[in-house]
């Protein structure tokens, strides 16, 4: 049965040579079940497993609408059987009676023999049928009429690792970790509610609710994510962070975890970060050409502070590190201040702060243009102290790579003035300003060709004036329709759409004048400058996503309908 499975898992491509290796070692030296042991080593998910087992077994796999919904179901078939309660709860099995008077099974295990037996002799001629569900699903069934009896626990630390270490909460847990990768989230919600918890995944910058599970199930829950992520889980009123090397769906993670204390108890966020990405670079992020050009020269240059605007989870991690990809050539010395380190990259020193002991932003930079750096990359500039470095550092040839949070390009010059940084620092140290964000990808398989509003067409008729080699041939507007591949969304992936500002001699002027965001835009265009909208609609016309997207990401423009 396990070499069956196991070859099965092997030949679809769900697990890999290795994962299976481990896993048959495991279970010679401590038995269990494949299947199970693989989904706790977080190889592969358990909504990956079921389909497999139920066809090899020839057993339905229920969802979760089509199990019963009232305690009364499944109270009146175990009563019926004479078995007591308890049995089901420690047995981890539910029945219930349909209308023909069929009982129906549903256990982590419904091959066990042990239960056929014991069910056969207790419900006689009843027929039954055997079903896989999902764990979570189950859960639910045996909470509906609370068959676990609660203990009484002294010593509530001691309680909840003892929680955390329960055999289906790991399972669970590993469970929401590798189903979150299988679908290429990016974060993992889990928050807690007066009579139940959610756990939402973040997929292409939506959330999206994958599972609702009771409230007396999150202690667990959330004692074995602080346990695993190294946070203390007696403590419940402050705010914790901690991280988790995990291998999980098949793929090494770094997690960062945030937990928070709530009204109805602790929201936890974990983020996931592929520990390898091999598509940390210029050409993958989605730049037009001009704009790839226009960067690329930046990111090459001596001195000079380049900034990457937009707000959280628009992706300016990702291009800062695609820029020192393009610029490290081995022939200079890199060093990042972060915090947190996300992504770890060859040939690059990188620093993570610790705020709770003085080491923040300002001083680890201090320390830095000790050792001799041509390019420096600081995470983020969040006040003047911190400016004030990034800009001697420019002035004293040094490239400075770092984000700010804007709305928009032009608006960084009047942040870093509000800041107190004064006009001629900031004219002569920045070099560039890029802003950013990111829209879904329309799903290639199920997109359909659309008709775009008249105010639309109007617009690119402009930008095709502005910009004849990018929108140079017929448009492909195209609007999500949705399908098993994109999981109804019509989406699948995201692209960056951006707006670049080199500082040019007006533009610095401009910046001396404390002249507002406006007014530099007016100059900007005449020297090619084009919206995040317009970058947007660029990207529409190409049938790379849609104009609803765009307009959802973006807005409507002030001054614009």
């Amino acid at each position: 049965m396990a070499i069956v499975i196991g070859a099965l898992l092997l030949q679809r491509g769900l697990i890999t040579q290795q994962d299976l290796d481990k896993a048959l070692a495991f279970q010679r030296q401590f038995k269990g079940r494949l299947g199970s042991i693989l989904v706790r080593m977080g190889a592969l998910s358990e909504d990956a497993l079921l389909p497999v087992l139920s066809e090899q077994l020839g057993l339905p796999l229920l969802s979760g609408d089509q199990l019963p919904s009232q305690a009364g179901e499944i109270a009146n078939a175990i009563q019926a059987s004479g078995l007591p309660p308890e049995w089901f709860s420690d047995q981890q099995l539910a029945i219930w009676e349909d209308m023909d008077g069929m009982i129906h099974c549903a256990s982590r295990n419904p091959i066990n023999s042990y239960l056929h037996e014991t069910l056969a002799v207790a419900l006689g001629d009843h027929p039954q049928t055997w079903h896989f569900v999902r764990s979570q699903d189950l859960e639910r069934l045996l909470k509906l009429i609370e068959l676990r009896p609660k203990g009484e626990y002294e010593d509530e630390v001691a309680h909840l690792r003892e929680l955390a270490e329960e055999a289906p909460v790991i399972e669970l847990v590993s469970n929401i970790l590798a189903q979150a990768i299988d679908e290429e989230s990016s974060d993992i919600h889990i928050e807690p509610e007066e009579n139940a918890f959610a756990v939402r995944y973040r997929i292409d910058g939506v959330l999206h609710t994958r599972m609702t599970q009771p409230r007396n199930r999150f202690d667990a829950v959330a004692s074995r994510i602080k346990l695993i992520s190294g946070m203390d889980i007696a403590e419940r009123r402050l705010p914790q962070d901690g991280r988790i090397s995990i291998r999980a769906g098949g793929a090494e993670m770094d997690i960062r975890v945030s937990a928070l204390p709530g009204v109805h108890g602790e929201s936890i966020v974990m983020r996931l970060l592929p520990k390898e990405r091999s598509n940390l670079n210029l050409e993958w992020l989605g730049m037009e050409a001009d704009h790839h050009a226009q960067f690329s020269r930046w990111v090459q240059e001596p001195h000079g502070i380049i900034l990457v605007t937009g707000p959280t989870g628009s992706g300016k991690s990702t291009t800062l590190y695609a820029a020192l990809d393009a610029a490290n050539d081995r022939s200079k010395k890199i060093i990042t201040v972060e915090d947190p380190v996300e992504y770890k990259l060859a040939g690059v020193t990188q620093i993570q702060t610790h705020s709770e002991i003085g080491y923040d932003f300002a001083r680890a930079l201090r320390a830095i243009l000790r050792q001799d750096p041509d390019v420096i990359m600081i995470g983020e500039i969040r006040d003047l102290e911190t400016a004030e470095i990034a800009v001697q550092s420019a002035l004293t040839g040094h490239l400075v790579l770092s984000t700010l949070h804007t709305n928009d390009a032009l608006s960084a010059f009047t942040r870093l003035l509000d800041m107190g940084v004064e006009p001629f620092l900031v004219a002569s140290s920045v070099r560039a300003v890029q802003a950013q964000r990111l829209v879904r990808r329309l799903c290639d398989r199920c997109a359909r060709p659309a008709e775009p509003p008249q105010a639309i067409i109007e617009i690119s008729r402009q930008l095709q004036e502005r910009y004849p080699d990018l929108l140079g041939h017929a448009a492909t507007w195209r609007t999500p329709e949705g399908c098993p591949h994109c999981r109804r969304s019509g989406y699948r992936g995201r692209i960056g759409i951006y707006e670049l500002v080199e500082v040019i001699t007006a533009i610095q002027n401009a910046i001396m004048q404390r002249a507002t965001a406006g007014e530099m835009v007016s100059i900007a265009r005449q020297e090619g400058y084009r919206s995040l909208r317009e970058d947007g609609l660029i990207k529409a016309w190409r049938g790379m996503t849609s104009i609803d997207e765009v307009l959802r990401v973006t807005g409507i423009a002030e001054g614009e309908e």
